[in-house]
């Protein structure tokens, strides 16, 4: 079966098309499944060039969407014919998180989904929402469910509040639409005006160009009256924080799930306490909190924006135009 895998230092010329071995059969408390779709996220482009050190020969990609195969002993609440996507934490089902690494992270501490076939637990899986394609349901295992948990789960939106969302990657464009579809008023950064009319056509209330106003967290409050926001989804880390404090109401909440800016800096401690705001660190979430967030998705018609669609063959070019940072959503590999 086609299988990439990546090469640590080499980077993206690392990536390679090798013939891998079918799986075989899955054993109890395992499913077969054939893998039609991934999506693109940070922690797959930081995998697969060597700044996160992973086994040589990993098979890279923590989503995967595809059709249950075959399923082992003692699998109940999937069968052959359903069609899934895989979870990014394959062993935290429920409840409080469980993990602080990546060990048991597909792509990452074990092998991924950028194959044709694999055979895991049946943990690693929930149903796909329905009548959603492949690379639609692909989307879901790490950008959307950080999105999900961010805002709703953790978050505790509700109609009428207000959400932050920077820039127009895939985890802040879902924040928009799961806001939007909950009633609440979104603002909207980016360096890019078109990408910020992109925003607005999905719905986007306000929009901050953060290349003409640098103190775009002032610009918030602006335009929330001075009161500022109750929902920050913080993608940026260090470099972005101070800004999203400012942005962010007294007694707000600041998600923060991404490290763009880089894995640490200073972080203005006084403000934070002066504004009595609640900054919580997450990464993606557990199984049940995917099954909710896909019966919402049914439930609201949501559908992801998948910016552009490669073949497996082509992840290196996938993966160059997500450095570029040239898309808009969801960049999907489809095989």
């Amino acid at each position: 079966m086609k299988t990439i895998t990546c090469g640590g230092a080499l980077g993206l010329d690392g990536l390679s098309i090798v013939d891998g071995l079918d799986p075989g059969a899955p054993g109890a408390g395992e499913v077969r499944v054939r893998i039609h779709a991934s999506s693109l996220n940070f922690h797959d482009l930081a995998v697969v060039t060597g700044r996160m050190k992973t086994a040589p020969g990993r098979v890279p990609m923590s989503d995967g969407a595809g059709i249950v195969e075959a399923v082992g002993a003692g699998v109940a609440d999937l069968s052959v014919g359903d069609r899934v996507v895989s979870t990014f934490f394959p062993h935290w089902i429920d409840g409080e998180p469980t993990v602080a690494d990546f060990s048991t992270t597909p792509g990452d501490g074990v092998d991924g989904y950028a194959r044709e076939v694999v055979v895991a637990p049946a943990s690693g899986f929930t149903r796909a929402p329905a009548g959603y394609s492949h690379a639609e349901a692909a989307t879901l295992t790490t950008a959307g469910l950080t999105a999900w948990r961010a805002l709703v789960a953790n978050g505790g939106l509700k109609e009428g509040d207000s959400v932050l969302v920077l820039g127009t990657g895939g985890v802040s464009i879902f924040a928009l639409q799961i806001a939007k579809a909950m009633g609440a008023t979104v603002i909207a950064t980016s360096s890019s005006d078109a990408k910020l009319e992109r925003a607005r056509g999905l719905g986007a209330d306000h929009l901050v160009n953060y290349r003409t106003r640098p103190d775009w967290g002032m610009a918030v409050r602006d335009l929330t009256g001075g009161r500022g926001v109750d929902h920050v989804v913080e993608v940026g880390g260090a470099g972005t924080l101070a800004e999203s404090i400012v942005a962010a109401r007294v007694g707000g909440h600041i998600a923060l799930i991404g490290v763009l800016t880089g894995p640490a800096g200073p972080v203005p401690t006084a403000a934070l306490m002066a504004r009595q705001q609640r900054l919580q660190g997450l990464i993606v979430g557990s199984r049940r909190l995917q099954q909710q967030m896909i019966r919402g998705l049914e439930a609201t018609g949501l559908r992801p924006v998948i910016d552009r669609s490669f073949p497996l063959d082509d992840i290196a070019e996938a993966f160059r135009l997500q450095q570029a940072g040239d898309h808009f959503g969801k960049i999907a590999l489809e095989y």
